[in-house]
């Protein structure tokens, strides 16, 4: 929506600038390039004083944060042609913007001779590009030719991209250097080195007066502009413009190069989604990798666990075996020295039972021999000789010596 002061063609404050949609009842005087192709002559103050108008007129919307966006030619009207120096007025605010900060604004409009680069390329847009169309305006109002205009619309837009201008002598040999440097100030394509309204506004080529400018650039620059050329460039624009004063096939074009532009967003949006989506599968492929790693070097690590636990159980199956064989001889040693204790037994019984015999015998031998000696001396010796005589004798007799060897054993 348009603010209600660019519709309602109300005075702005600033030179009898006028800001509104086009209206026959308020602007009587026609178009200022009409007005100007029918003088003989135009003087370099006389297009300075119309320049510092459009400045005044734009320098109000732009205070307002509005950018026109189609500043042309045919959109500077006169008030009143029949004075000295007419008041202009800017009309067609169809395209006209608020300018947000940090609202990205983008659009292709406008008529392609006037629009600046960052139009052509589908920028973000400001109050930036109606500073380069008065560049163009001023431009063609003090040489009469266009700086960017070429055979067809593509080369045009082209020229605009490539800032592909200069001063051609034939043009711009009665053309001051300050003016030059005003339009060279204006058709920058970095945004940020383009002149703002203010600085325009405050420029030199606007400022000064004619008798104020360099003795030397007097002496170099003539009174009189010729506007024939100016004139045949009017002609030219009005031969060639369609009935609704618009360029169709360049609004066409805008269309399809914005819808390209959308196309191309998604194709971007798309790019960044499978770049987005390829480092995810990468990230994963590489914990896949990292785990795949781990459980080849745990499967590793069991195998060899379990190669040493199987050759553990084949050592204590080979312990147990030889522990079977140790058990099995042990059992045999054990029957043999049971068998052998028996024997022993045997032999210790037959030995007891042969000593008590013996003692028997002794005790009997004994008996007989004391009542015959008649003294205790005499008694113990035949006991001793004749205790240790029958012990000898039974032992001889029952084999003491096996009986020896058996206990070693």
């Amino acid at each position: 929506m348009q603010p209600s002061s660019l519709r309602s063609g109300r005075a702005g404050p600033a030179g009898g600038v006028c800001a509104g949609r086009r209206s026959s009842g308020r602007v009587s005087g026609g178009e200022l390039f009409d007005f100007l192709a029918q003088k003989e002559s135009l003087s370099e103050e006389e297009a300075t004083s119309f320049i510092k108008q459009i400045l005044d007129g734009v320098n109000y919307l732009h205070a307002k944060k509005i950018a026109h966006f189609d500043l042309k030619p045919e959109n500077i009207m006169l008030l009143d042609k029949n004075i000295p120096i007419p008041h202009i007025k800017l009309i067609d605010f169809g395209l006209a913007h608020e300018i947000e900060d940090g609202v990205e604004f983008k659009n292709i409009f406008g008529t392609p001779e006037f629009v600046a680069p960052e139009i052509v390329n589908y920028e973000p847009l400001g109050l930036e590009a109606d500073m380069w169309s008065i560049g163009v305006i001023t431009y063609i109002l003090l040489s009469g030719a266009s700086p960017f205009l070429g055979d067809t619309k593509q080369e045009t837009l082209a020229n605009i991209t490539a800032v592909s201008y200069d001063f051609d002598e034939e043009f711009f040999s009665q053309t001051s250097e300050l003016a030059k440097d005003f339009i060279r100030k204006l058709l920058v394509k970095e945004t940020r080195k383009r002149l703002t309204i203010q600085e325009a506004l405050r420029h030199p080529w606007i400022t000064s007066k004619g008798e104020d400018r360099a003795p030397e650039q007097r002496k170099t620059e003539p009174t009189q502009l010729k506007t024939k050329r100016l004139r045949e460039y009017t002609l030219k624009c009005h031969s060639s413009m369609p009935p609704n004063n618009t360029y169709v096939n360049f609004e066409r074009f805008a269309h399809v190069v914005e819808d390209v532009a959308w196309v191309d967003q998604g194709c971007h949006a798309l790019a960044g989604a499978h770049d987005t989506i390829q480092d995810d599968v990468e990230a994963l492929v590489s914990i896949f990798n990292e785990k795949e790693a781990w459980y080849r070097e745990e499967n590793e690590s069991a195998r060899h666990d379990l190669s040493q636990l199987r050759y553990e159980f084949r050592k204590v199956e080979s312990l147990k075996k030889l522990l079977r064989e140790d058990i099995q001889t042990t059992a045999s040693g054990l029957g043999s020295v049971a068998r052998k204790l028996d024997h022993l037994q045997v032999q210790f019984e037959a030995l007891r039972q042969e000593l008590s015999a013996d003692l028997q015998w002794i005790q009997e031998l004994v008996g007989s021999c004391q009542p015959e000696s008649g003294s205790t001396d005499g008694l113990g010796s035949v006991f001793c000789w004749d205790t240790s005589e029958p012990l000898a004798e039974p032992s001889d007799r029952s084999g003491s010596k096996e009986v020896l060897a058996g206990l070693k054993l």
